[in-house]
């Protein structure tokens, strides 16, 4: 019967996506989170494990797994990886100092045979904040043109407004049909 079922939710596009959630602590992860699910600001703390919420979008199902940032947890990444499908790795965008250590824990991701055939969604949080790199800079800081096998798209956005969202949300979707 539960295969039945599951060959019908294929049929009719209801398939199941995994994502996780991945950047440093204090980018936005679970503020793009909540947003997603409730277009509206929720005050956050500090996430140890995960958030896990789904969110439908044009009957297409996405499993989003935010996952905690801090560099003690960071290690504890990998144990995600089965089944993803997409990577939203979320950026301060006014954080400068830490994006070396952004760039080196994206290719220490895409590195990971789990992760093979993950498409890449990178937002670029906090485009409302003065002096904040724009999606350019980011892009060049993190070498994102030689990402050749995985498919991937940068998105400015700022978490407390929604704006950028719909637009990275709307990407993933057209990868989900690409594929």
């Amino acid at each position: 019967m539960g295969q039945l079922i599951a060959k019908l939710m294929g049929i009719f596009g209801n398939q199941e996506h995994k994502v996780i959630i991945v950047g440093l602590d204090n980018a936005g992860k679970t503020t793009i989170l909540y947003q997603f699910l409730t277009n509206e600001v929720v005050h956050t703390c500090p996430t140890i494990g995960s958030n896990v919420e789904e969110i439908i979008l044009r009957k297409t199902h996405f499993l989003m797994w935010d996952i905690g940032g801090q560099e003690a947890l960071r290690s504890t990444w990998n144990k995600y990886y089965s089944k993803t499908e997409f990577i939203i790795l979320v950026i301060d965008s006014t954080d400068r100092d830490r994006l070396l250590t952004t760039r080196e824990e994206l290719y220490k991701m895409l590195a990971h045979e789990a992760l093979r055939d993950a498409s890449v969604l990178i937002f670029a949080n906090k485009q409302d904040v003065k002096d904040s790199m724009t999606t350019v800079e980011i892009s060049q800081f993190l070498t994102l043109s030689a990402i050749k096998d995985h498919p991937w798209h940068i998105q400015g956005c700022c978490a407390l407004t929604g704006e950028g969202l719909p637009a990275g949300l709307q990407w993933m979707l057209s990868q989900t049909t690409a594929n």
